[in-house]
């Protein structure tokens, strides 16, 4: 099978699930004024996706695009786990295209597992050496997937025991409206926890007070009975 872009569509379609894709509605949250509201599913598993993707990971940047403008999920997801591949494989120059590409599309990337499968993985990875200003940017911005983004880019860090700018952000979305970034944060510092736990008390021992119950909450999964009744005690 040639490798072009209305192949992988076509796979795409043939792998299709109604019953599935209607669930994933439901979970993704796509009704009026929620946050998936107008996304579309086709009911594919994200192992078979992940599967059919790494087949055309030499399509071309202009045809990920088109994927990523598509209102329906799993091309927009396909097209991130293509960046993926690419970006695993790419050399620095090849690196610094597809992470500016990432970039100019971060409002298409709308959907927290969107977020949550190729963030660290791209842009997190190429911030590990240089200048991490673009995740504040990111952090501070009105959208709530690049929030998510900023948050969930620092896992690649967490990866390497670099925990500043994990806090950093997480302090600064300390009181965010939206429960998936307080999601996004509990799980980042709870990831710092594993790492370090003595760090995560810190911030913890500072911070708890002020933390939305869902935040605290996942901050302390993996603590002992007696740690997480103690936060949620005094909170």
């Amino acid at each position: 099978m040639e490798i072009n872009l209305e192949n992988l569509k076509e796979e795409l379609k043939n792998n299709a699930n109604p019953e599935r894709a209607k669930n994933l509605s439901w979970f993704f949250k796509t009704g009026k004024g929620e946050y998936g509201e107008g996304d579309q599913f086709l009911g594919i598993t994200v192992p078979r996706l992940r599967e059919i993707s790494k087949k055309y990971q030499d399509l071309e940047l202009k045809d990920l695009q088109k994927l990523l403008d598509s209102k329906i999920h799993e091309y927009r997801l396909s097209a991130l786990m293509i960046l993926r591949f690419q970006y695993g494989k790419a050399e620095t120059k090849t690196k610094e295209k597809i992470v500016k590409f990432y970039l100019k599309n971060t409002k298409k990337i709308n959907n927290w597992d969107l977020v949550d499968l190729s963030c660290h993985y791209i842009l997190g990875n190429w911030l590990l050496d240089k200048d991490r200003k673009i995740l504040y940017q990111l952090a501070n911005s009105k959208n709530l997937w690049e929030k998510r983004i900023a948050i969930i880019s620092t896992f690649a860090f967490i990866r390497e025991k670099q925990f500043s700018d994990t806090l950093k952000i997480s302090e600064i979305l300390l009181n965010d409206r939206y429960d998936l970034i307080h999601k996004a944060v509990g799980w980042a510092l709870r990831e710092v926890g594993k790492k370090n736990k003595e760090t995560e008390i810190n911030f913890l021992d500072k911070y708890y007070k002020a933390m939305p119950r869902t935040m605290l909450r996942y901050a302390i999964e993996k603590f002992s009975d007696k740690e997480r009744k103690f936060y949620l005690s005094k909170q």
